[in-house]
């Protein structure tokens, strides 16, 4: 079981601006509303990925 799709499954997402909101946004601790980017997505998904436990193989 793998995080990882084959090539067949990935999705490409065209924007028409490199930093193009995706329209989603989270509250920092000073109370500011911070736009979620492609890039913070993209680095949580490596982060879980490294922090991912292989499930013991069964017989």
């Amino acid at each position: 079981m793998s995080l990882q799709h084959s090539s067949e499954d990935k999705i490409e997402v065209k924007r028409t601006q490199p930093d193009q909101s995706l329209g989603c946004s989270i509250i920092d601790e000073q109370g500011r509303e911070v736009p979620i980017t492609e890039d913070m997505i993209q680095n949580a998904c490596r982060e879980l990925e490294k922090r991912l436990v292989k499930p013991a193989e069964q017989e």
